[in-house]
């Protein structure tokens, strides 16, 4: 099934990303926001970011705010935060599942193309 989808692990507490914000972008001449959510208790989206009739190759990009979430958490940070907003821009070429998870803390994140 042709589906795009996330989650987000909070690797400095060991848990969901609960309640960030995710915005998703398509990448063309201009950068197009298609879709802004937020993660659930389990650190996913209730709904793909893209179904089966939204799915189409191209550059796409999400941006992960985990500064707020973080800063909401009460982390200890610096001002500004390291990290404010991950940004992962990404190409889709084969009609698949596309599954980008994202590991981050208030100080590193790591990404890859999950199943």
């Amino acid at each position: 099934m042709k589906r795009l989808t996330t989650h987000v692990l909070d690797t400095a507490n060991g848990t969901p990303g609960v309640g960030i914000r995710v915005d998703l972008h398509e990448i063309g001449a201009e950068r197009c926001l298609i879709k802004s959510t937020v993660t659930n208790r389990d650190g996913r989206t209730d709904e793909p970011l893209l179904d089966e009739a939204a799915f189409r190759h191209g550059v796409w990009e999400l941006v992960f705010h985990v500064g707020e979430y973080f800063a909401h958490r009460g982390a200890r940070v610096d001002e500004p935060a390291f990290l404010d907003q991950v940004v992962l821009r990404f190409g889709i070429g084969t009609d698949a599942h596309y599954h980008v998870p994202l590991l981050a803390s208030p100080w590193s994140y790591s990404t890859y193309r999950g199943s």
